[in-house]
């Protein structure tokens, strides 16, 4: 496939006013201007006529398919709200790629989403980063895990205080919290020790532990939800005690502490910008956040929270956040590469650079605009809109 005449937004460099982006084997294989030609024009042509290209965006906290779309109890599977402490518990065992939120999400240039359990929990376990396109949920991974999740703040109180259970403060979910990942940092230390000495036995296995072990060695990161500025502190203080690196999911509240999060070097998963304030914890909530956050140089991406916000109005979400204050190419990278970068998936998508996932959205002009639609989607070098 070879996408010719578009005005190019690769996130990866400079815009390429009038290019062409050659797709081969599902990968983007090129990416050059219009003077310079493909060397192979046995393809299918697309001609762009002037519309502006992107990368697929990218939605980097949703809980797509994990409660589908008009259903109740039934399709109701984000919180295994009966122990606070679920590390083991892995997004791609309930979510459902026949939910039809996932052609919405295609429908809006969507084509990467990071999905997993709600917040109910302190520890609520695997996230998993996945396309939008597919039928079963094992061809669609981009990364599982890709992170673990976990909750500060008012959504594990307002689980287990009706169940008369543990928390039911802030300082009974950190503390569960801390309790988990001592014994899982003990646990691996165990397992290490058995390794190099054949005398010693490996501990009884623990699923829980064993969940865990991917953070201590940095191959996922923590994701904590967070809205107010007291709760993104006990993330942070967390993740130094423990040596994690970690992301604040939400941060609704981290205009009012921008200089703390530019000395903590913090990544923000911004959002949802576009609903009422429906509890307490979300009293600050200002579709200006985002831009507030960005400005102040803090690596920001904007997100739906889906089903909170319907993902397919990630672009509005982004757009609204311009209209108060977030410079336009911010937000733009905060569909695309900035996600990808804080996610960890940004060698395979995020950008239009040869070798990347051939994830394309083509539209008319300006993506952040309320009449915006995409006139070509492109999912993993397929069309799934035209």
């Amino acid at each position: 496939m070879l996408i010719i005449n578009a005005k190019i937004y690769t996130m990866a460099g400079s815009v390429v006013d009038n290019g062409w982006v050659q797709v081969n084997g599902g990968k983007i294989a090129g990416v050059r201007n219009m003077d310079q030609p493909p060397e192979s024009s046995s393809q299918t042509i697309i001609d762009a006529k002037g519309k502006w290209l992107f990368p697929g965006f990218i939605d980097a906290h949703t809980h797509l398919g994990m409660w589908e779309d008009g259903l109740g109890f039934e399709g109701d599977d984000g919180n295994e709200d009966t122990d606070p402490s679920t590390p083991q518990l892995r997004a791609v065992d309930a979510i459902n790629p026949m939910d039809y939120c996932f052609t919405e999400a295609l429908e809006a240039g969507i084509t990467t989403v990071i999905t997993g359990p709600g917040s109910a929990n302190a520890i609520g376990g695997q996230m998993a980063a996945i396309k939008t396109m597919g039928k079963r949920i094992d061809d669609m991974i981009v990364k599982a895990p890709v992170a673990m999740k976990f909750a500060l703040g008012e959504n594990p109180k307002t689980s287990y205080h009706g169940k008369s259970q543990s928390p039911v403060t802030r300082m009974a979910t950190a503390s569960i919290i801390r309790e988990q990942l001592n014994k899982a940092k003990r646990y691996e230390e165990e397992l290490q020790a058995a390794a190099k000495d054949p005398e010693l036995e490996e501990p009884e296995y623990d699923a829980k532990c064993e969940a865990l072990i991917p953070l201590f060695r940095k191959e996922i990161k923590a994701h904590f939800h967070a809205h107010r500025c007291d709760d993104i502190f006990t993330a942070i203080r967390i993740a130094k005690e423990f040596d994690l690196e970690y992301v604040i999911v939400h941060g609704t509240q981290g205009h009012k502490a921008t200089d703390v999060l530019v000395k903590e070097e913090v990544d923000v998963l911004a959002g949802p910008v576009l609903c009422d304030r429906s509890k307490p914890e979300l009293k600050d909530l200002t579709p200006a956040n985002p831009g507030i956050l960005d400005r102040a140089g803090i690596r920001t991406a904007v997100v739906t929270d889906h089903p909170v916000i319907p993902i397919q109005y990630l672009p509005l979400c982004a757009g609204l956040a311009v209209r108060e204050g977030m410079d336009w190419e911010s937000a733009i990278r905060g569909l695309t590469i900035v996600p990808a970068q804080i996610c960890g998936i940004d060698r395979q998508v995020g950008s239009i650079e040869p070798g990347k996932d051939a994830d394309l959205v083509l539209f008319d002009g300006d993506p952040l605009t309320l009449k915006a639609k995409p006139s070509l989607v492109i999912c993993n070098g397929q069309i799934v809109r035209e």
